[in-house]
Formats: C-alpha cells, sequence, structure tokens
C-alpha cells in the first residue's frame, strides 16, 4: 500500500534545517563554525537555515561535520517485505541481476 505524505519538500527542507541548526547550536557553534568545519559557504548555510535549501551535496559536507552523516544510510532503501512472497520476490531479485531500464 502507497503512503503519501502532506508534506512538500519546502516543509521537508525546513525541517531539516531547523535540525541542522538545533545541531549547530548544541555544539555552540556559530554559523562560521559550521561553514568552515564543513566546507560549506556561510552564504550556503544562511540560505538553508532560513530557507531550507542546498544542494545534496552541501547538506552531507554539513552532516558530516556534525557527525551525522550515518543517518542517510537508510534513506530511499526499499521497504521490508510484508509478506512470505514479498521476500521471496525480493531474495528472486538479488540472485538474478536484472537490466536496469526505467518504466512508466
Amino acid at each position: 500500500m502507497k503512503q503519501f505524505s502532506l508534506r512538500t519538500p519546502e516543509q521537508v527542507g525546513l525541517d531539516l534545517a531547523g535540525r541542522v541548526r538545533e545541531l549547530r547550536l548544541t555544539k555552540k557553534w556559530k554559523q562560521s563554525t559550521l561553514a568552515k568545519r564543513s566546507g560549506v559557504s556561510l552564504a550556503s548555510l544562511r540560505r538553508f537555515e532560513t530557507s531550507g535549501q542546498i544542494s545534496l551535496q552541501n547538506l552531507l559536507k554539513l552532516a558530516f561535520a556534525l557527525h551525522r552523516l550515518d543517518d542517510f544510510d537508510e534513506i530511499l532503501n526499499p521497504p521490508p517485505a510484508a509478506t512470505l512472497a514479498e521476500l521471496v520476490e525480493l531474495e528472486d531479485q538479488t540472485r538474478q541481476p536484472k537490466r536496469k531500464r526505467g518504466s512508466l
């Protein structure tokens, strides 16, 4: 069963920005400190904390500087099998490499 989110990408971005800001403040770092430690420009960090907009590469750099890069390991993983039939199908897919093509 597919689940739909009522949150928009913009809201998720702002939530992530808020979490990064909280982590930064927990460490008692200024924005300039996090910018230097992460290699992200101060302007990009400020824009992220106010608008939630940032490149993926810069978000990963911030997470690395905040020692939270491993949090990204669970993003976009396939859901666990809910039935035995789904489990068997997942095992078959891992055994037999398929051609990677998109479909509509």
